[in-house]
């Protein structure tokens, strides 16, 4: 993904690493690298967020529009994500380069909300059928090191953690038209419920084994990549695979299991660190925030 070199004695020195379950940087095969995240940076939007995974550097702001509902969803809202790779990202981005990631980001993304267990629609209706409120989630990936579908999910969940959706006062039908009053208070808004958001959990099978939170040098070793979406609860929303290597059914299995028990500990210390970041706002220090397996 990120266009690193490698020659085959250093593509050694990783397998053996992971063979050992000592990484070149020292992690065991299941831990992350430390996570920094900031919230409400971007001053026009209605949420924010911003996740530094090692070399990987995600922004993601949240806009909110009224709109009216689809047809078959009538009751529904509407969300819909961007993608944006930055050329200064990697020379990979140059030109037209990070389209088609962009793409494949943004759909397994959708695929991954699409499920009212993981993200309530119903709750951005106005009035049914007639009014809702979109969320238009804008990633932009301002640097790539490798994990990059992990970083963006953490990213985007911390973003419409953040997010505020003005409250509608009153509404008046005359005929045919709808008037919504939105509330004088800038502060008046309220909050989406983003306990059961799913996070994404990259798997790469570099020898025998899965490792988590890749790095650009392990992704080129890598054979094949899962990725996973997972809740808090431990419920899997959807899956994909990212490479052209294939995988056993049995290894197939595995890979499920220590990718859910990965996205449930991942979900935990991302919702940890927003609780402690939504109170340590006002002294504009990025909260910092891991696990070890």
């Amino acid at each position: 993904m990120a266009g690193v070199l490698l020659s085959e004695a250093e593509k050694t020195f990783i397998l053996h690493g992971v063979q050992s379950d000592l990484r070149n940087d020292g992690r065991s095969r299941q831990d992350y690298r430390p996570i920094e995240l900031e919230l409400d940076i971007v001053t026009h939007a209605n949420g924010s967020a911003r996740v530094r995974l090692a070399n990987t550097d995600v922004l993601v702001g949240v806009k909110t529009e009224i709109d009216v509902p689809k047809p078959e969803k009538p009751e529904e809202g509407k969300v819909e994500f961007f993608v944006d790779c930055s050329a200064n990202a990697t020379p990979v981005f140059e030109g037209k380069g990070g389209e088609e990631l962009a793409t494949e980001i943004s759909n397994f993304l959708a695929s991954s909300f699409a499920s009212s267990m993981s993200f309530d629609l119903k709750t951005l209706c106005i009035i049914k059928g007639v009014q809702c409120w979109k969320l238009y989630v804008d990633i932009l990936i301002l640097e790539c090191g490798g994990n990059l579908f992990d970083a963006v999910s953490l990213a985007v969940k911390a973003a419409l953690h953040n997010t505020m959706v003005p409250r509608v006062e009153t509404v008046a039908m005359d005929g045919g038209n709808v008037d919504l009053q939105l509330s004088g208070d800038p502060y008046d808004c309220w909050r989406l419920d983003t306990k059961n958001m799913p996070c994404l959990v990259t798997l790469s099978k570099i020898g025998e084994h899965f490792i988590v939170d890749s790095t650009a040098e392990e992704e080129e070793c890598s054979m094949a990549s899962l990725v996973f979406s997972v809740t808090d609860g431990g419920r899997l929303n959807s899956l994909c695979k990212t490479s052209v290597g294939s995988l056993h059914p049995h290894t197939l299995a595995e890979a499920l299991k220590v990718g859910v028990d990965v996205g449930v500990r991942l979900n935990k210390a991302l919702d940890q660190a927003l609780a402690r970041e939504d109170r340590r706002l006002e002294a504009d220090k990025p909260e910092r925030f891991g696990f070890l397996k």
